[in-house]
């Protein structure tokens, strides 16, 4: 059986949404909802260094900050190396510099490679003569990065090939004549 709507919840000022929510207040917090607890309390600990005081926990499980929680989660599931290199790509600009960083965008790190791609071949040979001093940015900003060399590389050049199935050769040739 349906309860009877009250003239309150049809306020057309009021959206459905919070009709509903009320209306299902109203449902579950008369008195019973919820069970009270019948079982004891658990006490705190004692520390017996302190005499009476208790210890609101127990022995290496006091309360730590966020950051050191998320330290030691990302420790324990492995993911330093995944983060830092992360954190390397986004930082490329800080690493790099500005104006390189204008010319040069990191393309992605696969097994300790990173490879940067350059807007021109001439960008790309001046990053090759920086590559020790980038390398020791690297170092020292993202160790756990795990970056063993650096590749360079210029834009792509056109391809002359026709689709998956095309075969080595000279290509078009004039066959007239």
């Amino acid at each position: 059986m349906s309860e009877p709507i009250d003239p309150a919840d049809r306020a057309e000022d009021v959206p459905e949404s919070s009709n509903a929510y009320l209306r299902l207040k109203r449902l579950f917090s008369g008195s019973g909802a919820r069970p009270r607890s019948t079982g004891s309390r658990r006490r705190a600990p004692r520390d017996p260094s302190a005499g009476d005081e208790t210890v609101p926990y127990g022995p290496g499980r006091e309360p730590k900050g966020l950051g050191d929680a998320l330290s030691s989660l990302t420790a324990q599931l492995g993911w330093q190396s995944p983060l830092a290199q992360s954190e390397l790509l986004v930082s490329w600009t800080e690493i790099a510099g500005e104006e390189t960083a204008r010319h040069s965008t990191p393309a992605g790190i696969e097994d300790g490679r990173l490879t940067v791609r350059c807007d021109s071949t001439a960008w790309a040979t001046q990053l090759r003569l920086m590559r020790v001093d980038i390398m020791t940015r690297i170092a020292a900003r993202h160790p756990d990065a795990g970056i063993a060399s650096i590749r360079f590389l210029g834009p792509d050049a056109p391809s002359w090939k026709r689709g998956p199935r095309s075969i080595p050769g000279r290509g078009p040739r004039d066959t007239y004549g």
